[in-house]
This record gives C-alpha cells, sequence and structure tokens, in this order.
C-alpha cells in the first residue's frame, strides 16, 4: 500500500503540517510502508515534511518513490519539464539531502520530456541505480510505446497512472503492454478524486436534511 503526499504541500488547497506528520505516522503504522512524493511538491516542502515525519524510523520500514523533472517558478507557475541526463543526477542530489536518506526506491520522471528521448532519461537513471543511489526505475503519464522503450533500456518496476472506474484511459493498451512487460501499474486517483468515494452523496444528502429546516425558519420569520 502507498501514500500520496501531494495534498500536504498546498497542491489541492492549505494543509495543517502537524496533520500531515500524523497521517505519515498513522499510515506506517497501519503498514503502508510506501510514500510517494514529487521533488516539485511545494518546491522542496513535502519532502522535507516526510523528511520530518520520518525521523526516527529504520530506513527498512518504508520506501520512498519520487518523482522529478517537473520545473517551476518563484510564484508556483508550471514552466514545463527537464529529464535530461544532467538534471535527473542534479535533482536526485536535491531528493536525497532533503529526505535526508542516501538512496531512494523508486525514482522515476513525472511526464515524458519531448525534448528529451526517454532511452536518455532511463539511461540516466539506470547509472545511479548502478551507484547505489535508486533501488528500481519507475514511469508516470506515459503511453504504451513509450514503456517499450524505457524498458528495453532497462527494467521498469511500474508505471504510475490515474485510474479508477470512470478514467479508464491505461485499458486499450496502457494495461496490455504493461502485463506483457511484467510491469506493474500504481494508480492514483481510484476514487476519481472523490467522485465515487461516497463524499457527494453525503453532502447532498445533509444540503437536503438541512433545506426543510431552512425553509421552516423563513415561513416562521416570514411577516
Amino acid at each position: 500500500m502507498s501514500l500520496g503526499a501531494m495534498g500536504m504541500s498546498g497542491m489541492y488547497g492549505p494543509a495543517d503540517r502537524s496533520e500531515s506528520v500524523a497521517t505519515i505516522h498513522a499510515a506506517l503504522d497501519a503498514g503502508v510502508n510506501l510514500i510517494d512524493t514529487g521533488d516539485f511538491y511545494g518546491m522542496g516542502h513535502n519532502e522535507l515534511l516526510i523528511a520530518e515525519a520520518l525521523r526516527g524510523r529504520p530506513r527498512e520500514d518504508y520506501m520512498l518513490s519520487v518523482k522529478f523533472g517537473g520545473q517551476r517558478g518563484p510564484e508556483g507557475a508550471v514552466l514545463g519539464y527537464d529529464a535530461s541526463p544532467p538534471a535527473v543526477k542534479t535533482a536526485l542530489a536535491y531528493s536525497l539531502t532533503r529526505l535526508g536518506v542516501d538512496h531512494v526506491d523508486v525514482y522515476r520522471p513525472a511526464r515524458l520530456d519531448p525534448k528529451v528521448p526517454i532511452e536518455e532519461t532511463v539511461g540516466a537513471i539506470a547509472e545511479l541505480v548502478q551507484a547505489g543511489y535508486v533501488r528500481h526505475i519507475g514511469l508516470s503519464e506515459v503511453g504504451a510505446e513509450t514503456i517499450g522503450r524505457a524498458a528495453a533500456t532497462h527494467a521498469i518496476c511500474d508505471v504510475q497512472i490515474e485510474y479508477s472506474l470512470i478514467s479508464r484511459g491505461p485499458e486499450p493498451q496502457i494495461l496490455p503492454r504493461c502485463r506483457e512487460l511484467g510491469i506493474a501499474i500504481t494508480a492514483y486517483g481510484v476514487l476519481s478524486r472523490g467522485l465515487i468515494s461516497g463524499a457527494l452523496q453525503r453532502r447532498a444528502r445533509a444540503r437536503a436534511q438541512r433545506l426543510p429546516r431552512a425553509r421552516a425558519a423563513l415561513q416562521r420569520r416570514a411577516p
């Protein structure tokens, strides 16, 4: 089981630091052993938060999956992606420092960099695997052809992609290709960002229950 930490760094609105740390602790205590982050989540804030939450925990008790390549300006604007070999290695150096670890378990480009062949990106990560700084190589939000080219360069452990009962885009091509190559799928948005979680129905029922009371109050105040 994995815990995605993106929402803990303001990516979906304000987040409470102490509550975020407590969430990570509760997840680990419940048996979750993989934490997913990105070096551009909060411009490094997310990795520093995770490092704080993991302080004192044995390294063998958890795994870290890190996405890289997202370029952002000081105001948070998305500037593009850089998955060139020098950027790959530089980004990892910063991530290792912020996380306070000597290796990450899965390292993956956040998106396909249209300026850099995937073979070059994966090849650069493969050098980090050989050096012991990365355990496994993953991919994120790429198509079936790219998955095949990446897997021909180095073993790929998983592909991270949105997949749910509503978002079924991976089914025609991506899932068959991953099945063929023995690559796992790490799905996010499995509840369609709350759409199929029941939360909307609960809020709708709550509004429906409040409506008669509001009408009655208005009628009592009416002359």
